[in-house]
């Protein structure tokens, strides 16, 4: 699968902006807030209709304008495809396919798989568990159909369940017969989506513990443990005498909503244990891992988007990724770089079709060429 031209349209700090992209190896060249991370947040959106660094649409609407526009050309087994996005602020979002719109949003998602790689990425291991779930999660929706949906149920019903809790709350009177409504639905959702995770996780470890010791020379040993409040076998009565608290706290307080996935080191918590290679190089395993979980469920290479890549690694495990590159382990690839130093070298260590890309603050390219 390729991408084989980008435009953007009064998108974040892109007035306007086309490029065409080579079909391996794409670097993105110029200075902080040039716009290079932008173009990487453009693919993100024609890939899962919504941006990965700031969800809320109008705020990736150009200062002073009231519509962006993103569109990209992919090629997909040998034929072409045409995504658009366009976001209105008072009008909404439309996302488009060969020029038909989709009624629902989630249909588009999965359809054109990509990796995405940021500096944000060691938040999984820093932040809550909020952070490692929605990794997951992403992963899952890309390949399953089934469990986007299922979790999109689960969130709509949860979020209809605490609206309730809050007006119980408020009213001082508890509808017991709408809140047993809600639990119905609830539970059955949250056992479904509790076997796919628990079951996907068993299969992702060994690609991730592959990976990991590829970046780590040294005898190390690194697991992801699932832990979820479902698995307990009297769950459902646990769920049911939580009301109290839940009306409490008017937030539902037990379910898979708060799950968590511990990154463990050696047996101990990666992030008290784990020096920052370490968790770099755990970071950087998650995301292969991803990668090539998603090559073989999907058969198809998705895209590879690697944003300031280079601040993240050291020279050993830039040069093990670069094998990787050279060894076409990858399909194509987009690698976002402030000084260009780092880019050139790897351009004339790998023989691939390579596309170099300078960018002038967002307002427009200095340079494309392909080499």
């Amino acid at each position: 699968m390729l991408l084989r031209k980008l435009r953007c349209a009064h998108f974040k700090n892109h007035t306007a902006v086309e490029l065409n992209f080579a079909a391996q190896l794409n670097f993105i060249v110029g200075p902080n807030g040039a716009g290079k991370t932008t173009l990487l947040d453009g693919i993100h959106y024609l890939s899962l209709t919504k941006s990965a660094l700031n969800t809320v649409d109008t705020q990736n609407i150009q200062y002073g304008k009231e519509v962006f526009a993103v569109e990209g050309h992919f090629v997909k087994e040998e034929k072409p495809y045409a995504v658009k996005c366009t976001f209105q602020k008072y009008g909404g979002k439309c996302f488009q396919i060969d020029g038909k719109p989709y009624e629902r949003l989630r249909d588009h998602i999965g359809l054109f798989p990509i990796v995405l790689t940021t500096p944000y990425d060691m938040d999984l291991i820093r932040g809550g568990s909020e952070g490692r779930r929605r990794f997951f999660d992403t992963l899952l929706c890309q390949l399953d159909r089934s469990y986007l949906n299922t979790l999109l149920q689960y969130q709509q019903l949860l979020k209809q369940r605490n609206s309730l809790l809050k007006l119980c709350k408020a009213a001082g009177q508890v509808d017991q017969d709408l809140l047993h409504f809600y639990e119905q639905r609830l539970l059955p959702l949250g056992q479904q989506l509790f076997s796919a995770r628990s079951a996907f996780i068993k299969t992702f470890m060994p690609s991730f513990q592959k990976h990991y010791r590829y970046f780590v020379a040294a005898s190390e040993e690194v697991q992801l443990v699932y832990a979820s409040e479902v698995a307990s076998p009297d769950f459902e009565q646990k769920f049911r005498h939580s009301l109290p608290q839940d009306l409490a706290l008017q937030r539902t307080t037990q379910g898979v909503h708060r799950d968590e996935v511990h990154f463990l080191l050696n047996g101990h918590p990666l992030k008290k244990r784990g020096s920052q290679g370490q968790q770099k190089s755990f970071v950087i395993a998650l995301r292969l891992a991803q990668f090539e979980c998603m090559h073989q469920f999907m058969k198809l290479k998705p895209i590879l988007l690697l944003d300031d890549i280079f601040d993240k690694l050291d020279e050993q495990r830039m040069d093990r990724l670069v094998q990787l590159m050279i060894q076409q382990h990858f399909g194509q690839v987009f690698i976002t770089d402030a000084k260009g130093k780092e880019s050139a070298a790897i351009m004339q260590r790998v023989k691939a079709d390579q596309a170099l890309i300078h960018m002038d603050q967002g307002r427009h390219v200095v340079s494309g060429q392909t080499l």
